[in-house]
């Protein structure tokens, strides 16, 4: 499957605002700002490109590692620092930190428990059939989640439903600091699909093309009613699991690990592509890195700026108090 010339720009364009942006959330943790950031540096690719295969009514249920899932929908970096900054200019007025949706953009709320998006995805997916709609609903996650029991649940779910649903686990090899080898036999997360009689595909997820032409295949099965997909993307984030993770090199990660992902740079790769192609000119990739970085700047100019919620606006919109 092909990409066209303008969403190859565009995805280009969401990976280096992406990285931009998860830079500075880094800064703004490391100089204490209270806002909760996993960061996902090296792992920009795969959430960017298989949003780019979206239509606008498509749904993501999205987890806990960076934005770029955001950023490749739709939202925009002045309203995330907002939220995560709990200011009312937030997606949710402040109200949701890091757990924020946007009903607009087909962004569901992710679940502050890792994996129990999976089985929601699979009532998404059955929502959309009892509807008779043909969205498709992607669903992101990490290595942790395939060995918790609502992972299993959900697969089983969404296969017996045949849910248009396209799981997508971006594997960097660790959960949190655990390798994912001492935690399962198979070589490959994506042979576990087998199991429940749907797809399986292991693809490079530092490679835009590859991500892209995966989930636009199981995106177009989803909505022919052929049910889930489960694609393994094969990444690698950069830093540790959270801002104050304590790892160091010789750790759980040697320094030889981490540069030699380093050196697969999905960005880098990407663009020197663009580059050979005649897509881009350098000149058009430096001007793409000023405006990521006016935005971003912009962003934190915005969030910094803005109020936080009143009493009254912090209950508005809430169950029960």
């Amino acid at each position: 499957m092909e990409i066209p010339i303008a969403k190859i720009q565009m995805i280009y364009r969401k990976m280096v605002l992406t990285r931009t942006f998860d830079m500075k959330l880094n800064e703004l943790a490391a100089a204490g700002e209270p806002l909760v950031h996993h960061s996902g540096l090296g792992q920009e690719a795969t959430p960017v490109a298989a949003c780019a295969v979206l239509r606008p009514d498509d749904y993501v249920m999205p987890y806990h590692r960076g934005w770029a899932w955001a950023i490749g929908k739709g939202m925009e970096p002045k309203f995330i620092l907002s939220e995560l900054m709990g200011k009312k200019t937030g997606y949710m007025g402040g109200r949701g930190g890091a757990q924020m949706a946007d009903w607009n953009l087909r962004i569901l709320g992710r679940s502050g428990i890792q994996g129990a998006h999976i089985p929601i995805t699979a009532g998404v997916g059955l929502s959309i059939k009892m509807q008779k709609g043909d969205q498709v609903v992607l669903c992101f996650f990490g290595d942790g989640p395939p060995n918790i029991g609502e992972w299993h649940e959900g697969m089983n779910l969404s296969a017996i439903w045949r849910a248009p649903a396209v799981f997508i686990c971006e594997s960097n090899d660790y959960a949190e600091g655990t390798p994912r080898m001492q935690t399962m036999l198979n070589e490959r997360i994506a042979e576990r699909a087998a199991a429940y009689r749907m797809p399986g595909v292991t693809i490079d997820g530092n490679d835009i093309h590859a991500v892209y032409e995966a989930v636009g295949e199981a995106v177009d099965r989803a909505r022919r009613g052929g049910g889930p997909t489960l694609i393994e993307a094969v990444t690698y984030r950069w830093l540790g699991h959270f801002p104050r993770d304590v790892e160091h090199y010789g750790g759980y990660r040697s320094r030889e690990e981490v540069d030699g992902w380093k050196a697969k740079c999905p960005i880098k790769r990407a663009g020197q592509k663009l580059m050979e192609t005649g897509i881009l000119a350098p000149a058009e990739i430096e001007d793409i890195e000023r405006e990521a970085q006016a935005t971003v700047d912009d962003a934190v100019a915005f969030a910094k700026e803005s109020p936080y919620p009143t009493r009254e606006e912090l209950l508005s919109g809430v169950f029960a108090d």
